[in-house]
């Protein structure tokens, strides 16, 4: 089980430049975040070399986060400011050897009809498929739930592989966090199989609470084992809110028979 680090929930004790050392102190090979962007890029990539980690995922800009924005993809108006985005993520996934972006649909924007949502949407996918796969770099895009975040225009994995395929592209893939579809859908197990073609990234997160495994209702030592027995080779980054330490809430991995990959 390759299991990653998510920088932006995990180990927030200190500072995000030396979250790096703690994630390799615990035994991480990999480390995702939301968003680099706030720093340089030649200082995240010295953290990644000297700690011999491996940056495994990070988000295209998603607008205006503080400010309640939850992604731009599918604004009519913005796909400018999203090429933009896009070119800036490209640049610090080249410096610090990213393979895979994913992108944040935004929350359907007010006055704007579902269709012409999802043709912005749709355009600006393909758009980012194409210029990714030119740098050998997968995209990736995400179903999230809507008590989390009211009104996200992209919610269940069917939506998600309709767009899919209506980009008509070979180079998008769906990115299954774990937490978000118990809220939507259920029926974890099954789900991931029939979708396991088109995943490249996985997350986890225990529901209720987005807490780490082991704080509720989600099976987290079987379901992981599934995992390996359906043939999932990637990534399964821990995108949780630890209960209370960081430290701590890693105590979630031996209780569920999880050993940190060390090769």
């Amino acid at each position: 089980m390759k299991l990653a680090a998510n920088l932006t929930m995990l180990f927030t004790e200190a500072d995000f430049l030396d979250r790096f050392a703690l994630a390799a102190q615990a035994g991480f090979k990999g480390v995702e975040c939301m968003f680099p962007y706030a720093y340089p890029a030649a200082a995240i990539a010295e953290r990644l070399d000297v700690h011999r980690l491996e940056l495994v995922l990070h988000n295209l800009p998603a607008g205006d986060w503080a400010g309640g924005e939850r992604g731009i993809a599918c604004h009519p108006a913005r796909r400018a400011e999203f090429a933009d985005g896009l070119a800036l993520a490209i640049d610090y996934a080249q410096a610090l050897g990213g393979k895979q972006l994913n992108c944040l649909a935004g929350i359907a924007p007010r006055g704007v009809a579902l269709e012409d949502a999802h043709a912005t949407l749709v355009a600006n996918l393909a758009l980012a498929a194409r210029r990714l796969k030119e740098h050998g770099i997968a995209l990736l895009i995400e179903p999230i739930n809507t008590f989390d975040i009211p009104g996200f225009f992209l919610h269940g994995t069917r939506q998600a592989e309709d767009i899919i395929r209506a980009t008509g592209s070979d180079n998008l893939f769906l990115q299954y966090d774990i937490y978000h579809m118990q809220r939507m859908e259920g029926e974890l197990a099954a789900s991931i199989a029939a979708s396991l073609p088109l995943i490249r990234h996985i997350q986890l997160a225990d529901n209720p609470g987005r807490n780490e495994p082991g704080t509720g209702e989600i099976n987290y030592r079987w379901l992981l084992a599934h995992l390996d027995a359906i043939g999932y080779t990637g990534w399964v980054g821990c995108e949780y809110k630890p209960r209370t330490s960081t430290a701590a809430g890693l105590g979630w991995l031996a209780q569920h028979g999880v050993q940190l990959d060390t090769n």
